[in-house]
């Protein structure tokens, strides 16, 4: 059994004692066996095993007193000694090895030992490879398939289909009302109203793109006469009328559905009847309404109020799918006004004068009728000679007249114009080409 701490140098000393007595035999005795020599090999070296582990507890190393060091020595040699006597096999405790073990002492501190042993167990662990058997197959363990990644693929690809499902549902809405085709023919048949043209196949295209809406579409085409709005509306009534049924469009002017004689209030049931009976029609053939309401400023505040009932979001979804063009000459004055102090500037082409001149007309339009809040409004500006004489080219195409251009011109100078500079424009538009092309 190994000693304590307290007592290593008594047990150092008994040992010393003991070893002699009882290990070294006499030189004359015959040996018989080997087990005696080789159980005292074993019992010493397990004492040097157990002083090793008690040296190691300690905090600060002892000196070892030269008589200790000296007998571990001597028990050292005898039993390298006897090991080479009775087993040769046992020769690698050989005499060069034992002087070189007299340079190893426990004086190194505990701290440095357990440095060196971690090192050693770390570099043995780096050093390990993984031997595989000959003449099999190197390949690693089979990874089991998380179900969870196949789900969420399957989600992915699901979101993918349904995304290109509706892209093309919006490509076939646009394409039944075939708005391209509406656009090109607004460009060839209304004159020096580029970009109210274009605000209104805008705003046509996004909201004709679904059938779900959370409110009316409703645009208000504003500006003097004679300047294109109500060919805007017969240009859109036909084209509609084209694409769906004569029963999803309505013209309604003001003068002839409520002429002066009629009451108001009937005004406003009848074209109740008319919007709510259009709607039901066309919510069940799932299609989209057009009402063209035209000569808005001789509408009574009766009729405003009726009409402005069914412009409010909170509604059920058949009215909610609906268009409503309303055409008026409210704020012609402001827009007159606007043209002719900045005709000098190209401010009148493009999308910043457009904004300017929205800015001037939605007040106005405010005090006539809150009704006017709920549209986006489109001014119409004045039209230039240019266009009056291009006003006259179609108009005598269509009557199958030909168009002498010395003679168009002659007709356009007998109408008025606002003169600013180098540009003329038409107090009256193309509202008496008409008249004038009738005489000829």
């Amino acid at each position: 059994m190994p000693c304590d701490a307290k007592e290593e140098a008594s047990c150092s000393e008994s040992d010393a004692e003991e070893v002699p007595d009882a290990v070294i035999p006499a030189a004359p005795k015959k040996i018989t066996s080997i087990s005696s020599p080789l159980r005292a090999f074993v019992r010493l070296r397990r004492r040097y095993q157990g002083l090793k582990k008690s040296r190691l507890h300690l905090e600060l190393p002892r000196e070892k007193s030269a008589e200790f060091v000296h007998t571990r020595l001597l028990q050292k040699q005898l039993s390298l000694s006897r090991t080479s006597l009775y087993n040769p096999s046992m020769a690698f405790f050989n005499q060069s090895g034992f002087e070189s073990s007299q340079y190893f002492t426990f004086d190194t501190s505990v701290e440095h030992y357990s440095v060196k042993k971690c090192r050693r167990k770390k570099s043995r662990r780096k050093s390990r490879m993984v031997l595989y058997p000959d003449k099999t197959k190197k390949y690693l363990p089979a990874e089991e398939k998380s179900k969870a990644k196949r789900c969420l693929l399957l989600l992915i690809a699901i979101m993918f289909f349904q995304i290109l499902n509706a892209i093309e549902n919006l490509d076939d809405n646009l394409q039944k009302y075939d708005l391209d085709g509406l656009e090109k023919t607004m460009h060839r048949e209304v004159f020096g109203q580029k970009v109210a043209v274009e605000s209104i196949v805008e705003l046509l295209k996004d909201y004709l793109a679904t059938h779900v809406h959370n409110k009316p579409l409703v645009i208000s085409l504003n500006g003097p006469t004679g300047v294109g709005k109500s060919h805007v509306g017969w240009v859109l009534a036909k084209h509609f009328r084209s694409v769906m049924d004569n029963d999803f469009v309505l013209q309604y002017f003001v003068m002839h559905h409520c002429p002066s004689g009629l009451a108001p209030l009937t005004c406003a049931i009848d074209l109740s009847k008319k919007i709510a009976d259009m709607v039901t029609r066309a919510e069940i053939e799932e299609k989209t309404p057009l009402f063209i309401l035209d000569e808005m400023e001789l509408m009574s505040p009766v009729l405003l109020d009726t009409l402005s009932r069914f412009f409010e979001p909170n509604q059920t979804n058949e009215f909610l799918n609906a268009i409503y063009i309303l055409i008026s000459n409210l704020g012609g004055d402001e827009i007159t006004k606007f043209i002719t102090q900045n005709a000098s500037t190209e401010l009148l082409q493009q999308q910043r004068g457009a904004e300017e001149l929205l800015s001037i007309i939605q007040p106005v339009l405010a005090r006539v009728h809150p009704l006017w809040k709920a549209a986006d409004i489109i001014p119409f500006i004045l039209l230039e000679k240019a266009h009056v004489i291009n006003c006259f080219l179609e108009q005598m195409r269509r009557e199958g007249l030909y168009p002498d251009q010395k003679h168009i011109e002659n007709l356009a100078n007998q109408l008025s114009y606002y003169t600013t500079g180098d540009k003329q424009y038409s107090s009256m538009g193309c509202k008496q080409v008409v008249a004038k092309v009738n005489l000829l």
